[in-house]
């Protein structure tokens, strides 16, 4: 009994905390930034993730083994891994606002786990003797940190693709009205003197447009560096996860690999990602950070497909995943 109101204060406090610092970072981001607001909502943050340890650990100890038996338990983990992508990006840049991506995908995922699902699947389950294995904690968590860091770093692509092209947009607007007014014939004298004085404010907008773009520029090249960094980080966490659950799948099923629904849709997400680093590093590509993005952007579908979509197909070997037992 006292574990579970362990969990219910550690989930409810975690839960809070998070919605607090979403509320800071727009308030920051929309109203006006204050810095001592700012290092409270990270300080928030770590409260958070000392929270869903916490929780972890009680349910661990509580079970009897690694907490990923249910779509509950998995989804907690998901929250915890975008907490800890959090702290990563926030080490590499405290003055960011990668933040208002991982804040918001780490209370998402708490918030469906603790109001989306029913009472029943809140609680441990007993593991199949297929999952009683020693690579049910290396498999499966390799498995979800491989999803959190991917989806944040697809997260940041698509930012990436929106403000370029509201950048282009700009950028056509801005020539189409100079040139517009350049090509205008002015044969009277009050013409001409509004003529110049068009012509000056649409200098004076193209300066001003010039130091928005300049910022723009900077902000695409933060989220083209960070993006390639956390799509690499997850990268190599879903490679081991795809390994090690071959070697698992060898010692359970007899093969290493069955074509599985969930096997495949793996395969396909590990492709496109591999796609995504094959056109991010290659130089003779043109624009290659938006290119880039847009198949980033792809594989954010891939993986909710990956990892809810098969789930609640349940077919398959991995069909006791499908809410009831693990989700990987």
């Amino acid at each position: 009994m006292i574990f579970v109101t362990l969990e219910h204060i550690l989930t409810h406090i975690s839960f809070s905390i998070i919605l607090i610092v979403i509320l800071i970072y727009l308030m920051n981001f929309l109203v006006y930034e204050i810095e001592g607001l700012r290092n409270s909502s990270e300080k928030g943050m770590i409260v958070t993730f000392l929270s869903i340890t916490g929780f972890l650990v009680i349910r661990w100890i509580s079970s009897g083994h690694f907490p990923l038996s249910n779509l509950y338990e998995s989804l907690i983990f998901l929250s915890w891994s975008f907490s800890i992508i959090h702290m990563i990006l926030y080490l590499g840049n405290p003055k960011n606002y990668l933040s208002a991506i991982t804040a918001p995908s780490a209370i998402f995922t708490q918030g469906f786990a603790t109001s989306g699902l029913s009472t029943e699947m809140h609680q441990p389950a007993i593991l199949v003797p297929a999952l009683q294995s020693q690579w049910l904690m290396m498999h499966v968590s390799m498995m979800l940190l491989s999803y959190a860091a991917l989806l944040c770093g697809s997260l940041l692509s698509v930012a990436l693709i929106v403000i370029t092209f509201q950048k282009k947009i700009d950028y056509f607007w801005k020539n189409k009205k100079f040139f517009s007014l350049k090509n205008k014939r002015k044969s009277f004298f009050f013409g001409e003197m509004e003529y110049l004085s068009e012509k000056g404010s649409v200098f004076q907008n193209t300066y001003s447009l010039s130091f928005q773009n300049f910022y723009k520029y900077q902000l695409i090249q933060h989220l083209d560096y960070w993006s390639y960094r956390v799509i690499n980080l997850g990268f190599t966490f879903l490679t081991i996860g795809i390994l090690s659950g071959a070697v698992w799948a060898n010692e359970a099923w007899g093969s290493y690999w069955n074509w599985d629904p969930k096997e495949t849709w793996a395969f396909i997400t590990w492709t496109i990602f591999a796609i995504y680093l094959h056109t991010r590093t290659n130089s003779k590509l043109k624009d290659k950070g938006t290119n880039s993005a847009f198949v980033a952007s792809i594989g954010f579908l891939l993986i909710w497909i990956c990892y809810f979509g098969i789930n609640l197909l349940g077919i398959g070997f991995h069909s006791y995943g499908s809410f009831q037992l693990i989700s990987n």
